[in-house]
């Protein structure tokens, strides 16, 4: 009884996991990125197979834990997944100690987590599969159950037939996500957000932070961490003659009270002078936007037809937004971080729909040109 709810609890977050990943894997390659990054494994020949990467990842999640919920080949199933976290467990570890992915991206957008939130999680599930594991190990010297006659041949048919219904739905939907649009949206940006609002949520309900500096005393040694505040206050630190120098690049601004969440406050975009353009956008009757976060990729003829698209669009505020200033030649080029514009468009180029500052639709230009 134990053990069968222990392996059912680990098989459905496995599966949950792969899930929130394979709606939206070009998300999910977005974060693979980040790992190859310089800043963080140094591999950045790796990035063009991110998505391939992504996609085995998911795979082996959606299938092994599915596999294990339908307790299928136990003992190769349970060896992977073991193996699975002890990979995942060395990325969250290391992305938590040396502080260069903030986010995993274990349950893509749909759950967050911090690095240490992330490890200590891939903890808990690896020492949960090695119990599962200690305590089947006596049904791995049987005859595998599924290959004898009878009715558990039958079951065992029946529970492979079930595991392809399974490949099958999940292929589908890691199509959808890689060639459309994920079948379901997680992010701030899904269709029927407004962006008005969620602006106005933020400025309201926005994040605190206090800065802690590093003070050395020039005659002693010592060391310490001193917030702002006690800083002014204590005249000790600052006065004149003072033995407290702050120490250059040492200084660390902390998080003291969670503001409202939400990646709409990355949301910003200027014309190519620095100006803002984020107010007029989002209180437009209507705006296009033509989105790019790799400009120099997209063939000039599929420009040409976005624009000729959206040029016949009467009466809406209409950009072209990329990291290059020059990306769009008969509407207005506009500017935003490659980071933030990810977090909105999952192909390159995207289109997003405003009205009044709410999203109403959102397509990959080919669909959108079609």
């Amino acid at each position: 009884m134990v053990k069968g709810l222990l392996r059912f609890i680990i098989a459905v977050i496995f599966i949950l996991s792969g899930f929130v990943k394979a709606v939206d894997l070009v998300g999910f390659s977005f974060k693979m990125e980040e790992y190859f990054a310089p800043s963080v494994f140094n591999m950045p020949f790796l990035e063009k197979f991110a998505l391939l990467f992504s996609v085995i990842v998911v795979v082996l999640e959606l299938f092994l834990g599915f596999m294990l919920l339908l307790k299928l080949k136990l003992k190769f199933t349970l060896s992977a997944l073991i193996a699975l976290c002890i990979f995942f467990g060395f990325l969250t570890f290391y992305s938590a100690y040396f502080n260069v992915v903030t986010d995993c991206g274990c349950f893509g957008d749909a759950v967050k987590f911090t690095p240490w939130q992330s490890f200590i999680k891939d903890i808990v599930l690896l020492i949960g599969l090695i119990i599962v594991f200690m305590l089947y190990r006596k049904e791995f010297r049987k005859k595998d159950e599924y290959s004898s006659t009878g009715t558990k041949k039958s079951s065992g048919k029946f529970r492979y037939a079930l595991l392809g219904l399974f490949s099958v739905i999940m292929i589908y939907i890691m199509a959808q996500g890689i060639m459309h649009e994920p079948l379901i949206d997680f992010r701030d940006y899904k269709i029927g957000t407004n962006m008005k609002n969620e602006k106005e949520k933020i400025n309201k309900s926005p994040s605190e932070y206090k800065t802690f500096y590093s003070l050395k005393n020039q005659k002693t040694g010592e060391v310490l961490k001193v917030n702002q505040d006690d800083y002014i206050k204590e005249t000790k630190y600052w006065a004149e003659g003072s033995p407290w120098k702050i120490e250059e690049g040492k200084n660390e601004s902390v998080l003291t009270k969670e503001g409202y969440q939400s990646e709409i406050v990355k949301f910003k975009i200027e014309d190519p002078t620095g100006m803002d353009l984020t107010d007029e956008i989002i209180n437009a009757p209507k705006a296009i936007l033509v989105f790019s976060y790799h400009p120099k990729e997209v063939p000039s003829d599929l420009i040409q037809k976005i624009e000729a698209k959206v040029n016949a669009q009467k009466g809406a505020l209409i950009y072209g937004v990329s990291t290059d200033p020059n990306t769009f030649k008969t509407i207005k080029n506009a500017m935003m971080d490659g980071t933030a514009i990810k977090t909105i468009a999952r192909s390159n180029p995207f289109v997003l729909v405003l009205e009044k500052g709410e999203i109403v639709d959102k397509q990959p230009t080919k669909d959108y040109v079609k």
